[in-house]
């Protein structure tokens, strides 16, 4: 699903139009972002947690030359799902 068929999906689904829904999903993706960018998580309770992880200062390889770079350590958004969404993507019941 991408983002349009999201919007559509939503829409329809709430009975609103697919300009309310476009703008509800933009509110919902900019508070996502600005949560995330001030480092803090985003927790909703039977769906999941959206986190920012810190990822160390590490060797990697080229993989062309085998040549020895350094890759500068980093913070890189990561979602946790929750345990009711796992068991509905599994199928079991939570």
């Amino acid at each position: 699903m991408n983002r349009k068929e999201l919007i559509d999906a939503l829409s329809t689904k709430t009975g609103s139009t697919k300009a309310d829904a476009e703008r509800n999903v933009a509110a919902l993706l900019e508070i996502i972002t600005a949560t995330l960018k001030k480092g803090d998580s985003l927790a909703l309770v039977g769906f999941g947690t959206f986190e920012v992880r810190k990822r160390a200062a590490r060797i990697g390889r080229n993989p062309a030359t085998g040549a020895e770079l350094k890759i500068k350590a980093s913070k890189v958004p990561a979602f946790k799902a929750g345990a009711p969404l796992k068991a509905a993507v599994n199928g079991t019941k939570k």
